[in-house]
This record gives structure tokens, C-alpha cells and sequence, in this order.
């Protein structure tokens, strides 16, 4: 960790959460972890990432749970943010899913500083068909990046990491 940087210590604290509470999400909350999202930075800053937001009690929850083996992940959530890139936004597929990635990562952290917990569920868009069906979205126009399931954690969470001098490709 790193004292009193809470940046530093955000990304050191962050966790994936797969259970949470029946208590639901503000909206205000969830409009500060798409904001946060929206802050990603872009290739020629083109920000092609949309946000469709599916609240328990939706149907299109259900839908969406039948679409991944996760699904009771999904279906304990308070909401899920599914991460889309429009197609026609888009400059470069490489950039642009990087971008997508930041923008995930961004959201992922918002929620932690909010105190709510998430997991990024990458699974989900192996059949981008179903899924976007699933969500009412057209396919021709939009391509699936994640679905982020959140709600008020029921768990803790943990994690552990190779040491850096394993990812090295050369000593420093």
C-alpha cells in the first residue's frame, strides 16, 4: 500500500464482489460509477463506450442471467451496468477495447470509493447474440465489453498477486 495516497490505495483494496445484500443501489450512486466510466481515457478521445443500466426487479435481469454461467451472480445483484461500444463510434477495434477496459476499471473503482462492491464479468459476451437480445440492444449497432453485476457487498473479498519480479520481462 501507499500511505496516504488514496489512489494508490484504491487500486491495492479493490476486490471483486459476487454476493450482496437485498439492499438496493441510489441511483445517485450509480449515476457517479457511470460518470466515472464516462472519464475514461480514449484513443483520439473518442469515447464510444454506452451504458445501459438493468435494475433487480427488470426483466431483462432474468434474460440477462440466462445468458451466463454467472448467473446467479447476476441475479443477486442490485443492478447491472452493461459496458457497450457503439460500433459507429469506433476508430480502432485495438484502441477502443482498450479504451472499453479503462472505462470498466474506472466504474470499478467508483464503486468501491462508494463503499458498494462488483465484479466485472467477462464471460457474458462469448455470445454476443443472445446477450444483446437479451437487453433489447441491436447487435448491428453495438458490441457487448462486460457486464459489471454491483450491489452492497455480502462478502469480503481477496486476492492475491505474482510478485512484480515475475511479470518483469527485464530486471529494473
Amino acid at each position: 500500500m501507499q500511505d496516504g495516497n488514496s489512489i494508490l490505495n484504491a487500486l491495492h483494496e479493490r476486490r471483486s464482489i459476487r454476493k450482496y445484500t437485498d439492499e438496493p443501489v441510489s441511483t445517485e450512486s450509480i449515476k457517479t460509477i457511470l460518470d466515472a466510466g464516462r472519464w475514461a481515457p480514449s484513443g483520439l478521445n473518442n469515447q464510444p463506450w454506452r451504458f445501459l443500466v438493468v435494475q433487480k426487479g427488470d426483466p431483462r435481469m432474468e434474460k440477462l442471467a440466462d445468458c451466463t454461467k454467472y448467473e446467479h451472480i447476476v441475479r443477486r445483484s442490485a443492478a447491472c451496468i452493461c459496458v457497450l461500444l457503439e460500433k459507429e463510434a469506433m476508430y480502432s477495434e485495438m484502441k477502443d477495447h482498450q479504451g472499453a477496459g479503462a472505462c470498466i476499471q474506472n466504474m470499478l473503482l467508483a464503486t468501491h470509493a462508494l463503499g458498494l462492491g462488483a465484479v466485472w464479468l467477462g464471460q457474458i459476451v462469448n455470445d454476443q447474440s443472445a446477450s444483446l437480445a437479451a437487453i433489447d440492444i441491436d447487435e448491428n449497432k453495438y458490441e457487448l465489453q462486460a457486464v459489471i453485476a454491483l450491489g452492497h457487498p455480502d462478502q469480503k473479498g481477496s486476492s492475491e498477486r505474482k510478485p512484480l519480479s515475475d511479470l518483469l520481462l527485464e530486471e529494473l
